[in-house]
């Protein structure tokens, strides 16, 4: 019998090659759930059924509609490089910054799954979706309970719904109620019994949760936080942190204050992962006024406008923690933050500084970045001093508005007096009463009003001149409490 050729013989076994590679590509990436067990478990799908949601998922589409055109500002939207950040892949690799100690450290094999909450409202669409894939493709497949975003009313609802088309991606819309508000809508749905929330601007690394809930793991009742490192707003670029850069993120200054108070004077702590956050102003005067008991004169101090602020209702708050026997905020100072100091004494008094029917304002000028300070007629509404006419005196005798003092430059008569940035032991920024008289402790000189430009009453600006019983305009009522 006839031999076929050589070259047919080659041709064949090189397709019958190629065809047993393909099977066998196939047959990997397609091969069974391993049985049930926490290494071989694999949630609701096996990574193929991921593929092939990616595969659905039309990412060019979904980024370029809300793309950074050429000739805007880049950092106009989102106070960040976008058009840096467009360049950068959905799925662009990061270096691995743990301590080399943390990759031989081994983890329960049965640790719970989390439902993972992301808020956002007009977030780029760029870090979004880099957020959302670095937390599929670097968490092990059978943690991820679920991912909540919860879209704070953005102006394209196609930023969140086109999401849904990814692998455990929920999307929820709402009428933007804010960010805390967004977070406990994402908890009220989440079906894990852990949650961790996440900001719609980062990157999650190597192995980042299974530290987290290993220590959940052990104590239910622990609030972690990992070590948060920074992606440089211009040129985003992966930044390690050292230990005492925790909490800074996007070149903030982030404080998780509020959430640490609760945590340690509440006997039953509850099962949460936080990244920290900000809180709002009307958040921060609810907190002083459930948690700080008698110390809470010293927020006032600080934020003397906080006092005529509505905080909304706060009697469930104040039930909650009496059911739950918290300890007081005494307690919470001797044993948890002893290193924050306390005046000893009683001097921080808020209140009008008048002059007759005047009283001590601060403006913002057209000339100069600071606000200055005049003499101006005095606005009281049902006993409350209008923000801008409220000072308070402290303990180390600075006058402040906020995080700025009352001060002078130069040590002469006649020098004017302006609002500064607060310096503890600032000479020129101390100040005491003496009679009827307010009186600049470094020169000895006294408070006074002169007239600037012609006679009208409002146009009075603040000097320091040498103190004269008789004066007039040295006069001064510090209508304080």
């Amino acid at each position: 019998m006839r031999r076929p050729p050589r070259r047919l013989t080659l041709a064949v076994l090189g397709v019958l090659w190629i065809a047993a590679l393909l099977l066998l590509f196939f047959g990997a990436r397609r091969k069974p759930a391993a049985a049930a067990g926490p290494e071989g478990r694999t949630a609701e799908g096996s990574e193929a059924d991921w593929d092939d949601l990616w595969d659905e998922f039309e990412e060019r589409r979904y980024l370029s509609a809300r793309k950074w055109k050429g000739g805007e500002d880049p950092y106009r939207l989102h106070a960040f490089n976008q058009r840096e950040s467009e360049r950068m892949p959905s799925d662009r690799a990061i270096r691995d910054t743990r301590h080399h100690r943390c990759l031989t450290l081994r983890y329960h094999q049965d640790l719970p799954p989390t439902s993972i909450i992301i808020t956002f409202h007009n977030e780029a669409r760029s870090t979004l979706l880099r957020t959302i894939r670095s937390v599929l493709n670097r968490t092990p497949v059978h943690l991820i309970h679920e991912i909540i975003l919860v879209d704070d009313f953005s102006d394209d609802p196609d930023d969140c719904r086109l999401l849904a088309k990814l692998p455990k991606v929920k999307c929820l819309r709402n009428r933007q109620p804010g960010l805390i508000r967004s977070r406990i809508q994402g908890a009220d749905v989440a079906q894990a019994g852990v949650l961790t929330f996440l900001d719609s601007h980062c990157e999650v690394n190597k192995d980042w949760l299974l530290p987290l809930l290993q220590r959940i793991k052990e104590d239910p009742t622990r609030v972690v936080s990992p070590v948060i490192d920074i992606i440089n707003l211009d040129t985003f670029a992966y930044v390690a942190a050292s230990s005492d850069l925790r909490g800074v993120w996007w070149m903030q200054n982030i404080h998780c204050d509020i959430l640490c108070l609760k945590v340690w004077v509440s006997p039953q702590r509850l099962p949460l992962l936080h990244l920290p956050f900000v809180a709002s102003f009307r958040n921060t005067k609810r907190t002083a006024e459930v948690w700080m008991d008698e110390f809470k004169q010293y927020y006032y101090a600080a934020r003397p406008a906080a006092q005529g602020r509505p905080c909304g209702n706060i009697q469930s708050r104040v039930e909650l923690r009496k059911r739950l026997k918290c300890h007081s905020f005494k307690w919470y100072l001797e044993n948890v933050y002893p290193e924050l100091r306390i005046p000893k004494e009683l001097l921080y008094q808020t209140g009008m500084i008048r002059q007759r029917q005047s009283c001590l304002e601060s403006h913002q000028s057209e000339v100069q970045e600071l606000p200055i300070v005049s003499l101006n007629p005095c606005i009281n509404s049902k006993g409350t001093a209008a923000t801008a006419q409220e000072w308070t005196y402290t303990y180390n005798h600075q006058v402040r508005q906020q995080q700025l003092c009352l001060s002078v430059y130069t040590l002469f008569p006649g020098s004017q007096v302006l609002l500064s940035p607060c310096k503890e032991g600032d000479n020129k920024q101390r100040w005491s009463k003496v009679g009827s008289h307010i009186e600049h402790i470094a020169s000895r000189f006294c408070l006074d009003t002169e007239m600037t430009g012609d006679t009208n009453e409002n146009t009075k600006e603040l000097v320091i001149n040498p103190c004269e019983s008789t004066a007039m305009s040295q006069r001064w009522d510090m209508v304080m409490s």
